[in-house]
């Protein structure tokens, strides 16, 4: 009888060796894009003999959002009736240091555990609920001799409410009954592929690291909403169990690294990223009260309430720019989609007006240097504290407010004065001299840096800067940034240069983010050293951005998606499907000599509004119409809603 060992457990990591005529093979699982490189979120692993065939698939359901699944199938080769047996293992047992767990009974055949967390969040807050279900795993599968082939299915369900739990599980049974389990997962993930998709004709290596970052961005967001929105960690939520790896904390890495790229494809899933700091608004109140401001402040490090969670007080006190980077996003969104119902009616301004209150109340007036200032912080530059007018820092309160005021006149609401004047008056460090942005009061050139920042204001801040600031920005930071630290670094550098039609400066600084992918599934780490978080997402953010805003040129304006391509020798082509503007998915097709524009699908819910493509160089303004492909020579222009004669 041929035999075979799987050791299976509930989440994502297994092992199965086969025993057979004394040789032995073994191979350890993970998520990723899988062997097959299908990027449905489905690991598969092979084991053959001369008789059978062992597979084992492990995945996340995309649709089943609460359901993980393992599957082994054996299916015969040989044409023989003896009975093929698996032998299985499994270490998990329902405990946890972390959570107060009691057995539940069973439920359609699965195990049931519920319990609470151990620790509230804050004193005197709520305990948030688990509930977990999974199909009890035997000691061992046989494909009896009458069988070809068998798939045996495990499931595991993981919610915060019994209701959730047990719902999932049964669609779950019912969908293995149907066999269309996978089936329904892998639709799902080919759908979402549909939806968006990024080719370019260049390196093997760049559009291997360029899918895999959109793979793992994406399974990062959920298809459906979810009740309360739940945030984006630097490393996903599977992998927070050491500190390095962040808990499965929200920092500003959501808003600045991740959001961009999935706002550009998925409205909808970035609006639930927005929703998540509209939930947690009340905590973001209190931290400001606690500190002695008005207004919201959100927290260095968010978890379920908005409240400080930063096991390190000083970073809580003082990297307060993610306050203006949640606004950032929020403005983005908001001129990508026209959405002010979010605003309105679902809590966006009363966020909105709640941040600019408090970046009035954190600055003071300098009668020496007749200005507002922003003291005793830490810039984006870690390897600074307690300094006084972070470039970055201040730029992004200044945004923050225009945005404020823009979007209390398009809703109708009187335009505090404050606001105004000081959006008007804060202080932006510059040297007149050298032409370029001092990181803040007192930086001298040459001091070390940790990561991007003052880079940060030419992108995504678009700080008003002549194109002689915006390089020596660059050449100032380039050498005194440090080699071998976070992933997204070099992306904002490579932005920058493209900007500057520096194609092939950009591109080396680019390829040094691929010292920071992991083979064989392009996992990210932090560090190009291996150390710090793995699957690093606000890495992968930023590689993307490189690649969606950089080498597009794509900038998201109060009126416009801009364009500027520029594109490295070695790509000759660019081909991005399914950017969202205003209601509307375009394709954009892009070489040295022409870019091809298409719009490929308009809402009818709310309705789309109508697009024209303007030349920046002639102010020709050429309509796009649903499935008409328009080509312009490749130089700047804008999308921008059709103007009254447009024809």
């Amino acid at each position: 009888m041929e035999r075979c060992t799987v050791q299976i457990v509930p989440q994502w990591l297994g092992q199965i060796q086969c025993v057979n005529g004394g040789v032995q093979s073994k191979a350890v699982f993970g998520s990723g894009p899988g062997k097959r490189g299908s990027f449905a979120r489905t690991f598969s692993h092979e084991l053959r003999s001369t008789d059978y065939v062992a597979t084992q698939q492990i995945y996340a359901h995309y649709s089943l959002v609460h359901l993980m699944v393992v599957s082994i199938t054996i299916r015969r080769l040989a044409h023989n009736t003896q009975p093929i047996t698996i032998q299985l293992q499994t270490p998990f047992e329902p405990k946890s240091q972390d959570l107060d767990l009691k057995q539940g009974p069973d439920f359609q055949g699965a195990h049931y555990v519920y319990g609470r967390t151990r620790v509230p969040e804050v004193q005197g807050g709520p305990c948030p609920a688990v509930h977990m279900l999974w199909t009890p795993v035997p000691g061992a599968l046989t494909l009896h001799g009458e069988e070809r082939e068998r798939c045996w299915q495990f499931l595991t369900a993981v919610a915060g409410s019994e209701e959730g739990a047990k719902g999932s599980y049964r669609r779950g049974l019912g969908c293995a009954a149907a066999g269309s389990l996978h089936r329904r997962h892998a639709r799902a993930w080919a759908a979402l592929w549909r939806g968006c998709s990024v080719e370019l004709a260049g390196p093997l290596r760049l559009r291997r690291a360029l899918r895999g970052s959109l793979f793992y961005l994406l399974s990062s967001v959920t298809p459906h909403p979810v009740l309360p929105p739940h945030g984006i960690s630097p490393g996903g939520v599977a992998n927070g169990a050491r500190g390095e790896d962040y808990w499965g904390h929200v920092f500003w890495d959501q808003e600045t690294w991740i959001f961009p790229n999935i706002l550009l494809f998925y409205p909808k899933a970035a609006r639930a990223m927005l929703e998540y700091r509209i939930h947690t608004l009340e905590g973001a109140l209190h931290n400001a009260r606690e500190q002695g401001y008005e207004g919201a402040k959100f927290p260095w490090e968010s978890a379920a309430t908005g409240r400080e969670v930063c096991p390190e007080e000083i970073y809580g006190a003082q990297e307060i720019h993610v306050s203006g980077d949640v606004l950032v996003a929020f403005e983005q969104y908001y001129h990508t989609t026209q959405d002010q119902r979010l605003f309105r009616e679902d809590g966006g301004w009363r966020l909105v007006c709640a941040v600019a209150q408090y970046w009035c109340s954190r600055m003071v007036w300098s009668e020496e240097e007749q200005c507002y200032h922003i003291r005793d912080v830490m810039p984006p530059d870690e390897h600074h504290c307690h300094v006084d007018n972070s470039a970055y820092t201040n730029a992004v309160a200044q945004r923050s407010l225009t945005f404020a005021a823009d979007l209390a006149r398009d809703l109708m609401i009187p335009v505090p004065e404050q606001w105004l004047r000081r959006a008007k008056s804060i202080k932006v460090p510059f040297d007149a001299g050298k032409k370029y942005h001092p990181e803040y009061d007192g930086y001298s050139p040459g001091e070390p840096v940790k990561q991007a920042d003052v880079v940060l204001l030419g992108f995504p801040l678009m700080h008003p800067m002549s194109p002689e600031v915006r390089r020596n920005d660059l050449e100032m930071y380039e050498p005194v940034t440090e080699l071998h630290g976070p992933a997204m670094t070099w992306s904002m550098f490579a932005v920058g240069w493209l900007e500057l039609k520096e194609v092939q400066r950009a591109q080396t600084l680019l390829n040094k983010c691929f010292s920071n992918i992991t083979e064989p599934f392009k996992i990210w780490v932090e560090n190009s050293d291996g150390s710090g978080a793995v699957n690093f997402l606000t890495g992968m953010g930023g590689f993307l951005q490189a690649i969606l805003f950089g080498y597009t040129g794509f900038r998201i304006t109060r009126s416009s998606l801009r364009f500027d391509p520029a594109l490295p020798d070695d790509i000759h082509e660019l081909n991005v499907t399914g950017v969202s503007y205003l209601g509307n998915k375009l394709r954009f097709s892009i070489t040295r000599e022409e870019i091809g524009i298409e719009v490929t699908e308009s809402l009818r819910d709310p309705p789309a509004l109508p697009l024209e493509a303007v030349l920046e160089e002639s102010g020709q303004r050429l309509p796009l119409h649903k499935g008409q492909r328009i080509s312009l020579p490749t130089a700047a222009g804008w999308i921008q809603r059709s103007s009254p004669g447009t024809s």
